[in-house]
């Protein structure tokens, strides 16, 4: 089982929100996910992130890849 750190789409049209999740990669984008590590509003000025970063770092350690995107995110937190 390939096993991703991705963004999942919540919120209205033209006003997303996102979930940092840890999904399988033969999900759909916003379908099911294994656990939520995270929040992040890019609406915001600055954009609002909110990480786990047990629960990320748990995940990473176990084979996790990170998305490009959440990969940044990451780096912005510190934690990659």
């Amino acid at each position: 089982m390939a096993v991703k750190i991705r963004l999942r789409r919540m919120g209205a049209k033209k006003a997303p929100f996102y979930r940092i999740v840890v999904a399988d990669s033969r999900y759909p984008r916003d379908g099911r996910f294994i656990e939520e590590v995270g929040t992040y509003d890019p609406t915001k000025e600055p954009s609002a992130i909110s990480v786990d970063t047990e629960k990320v770092k748990k995940w990473l350690s176990t084979g996790a890849q990170p998305t490009d995107t959440v990969k940044t995110i990451l780096k912005k937190e510190g934690i990659l």
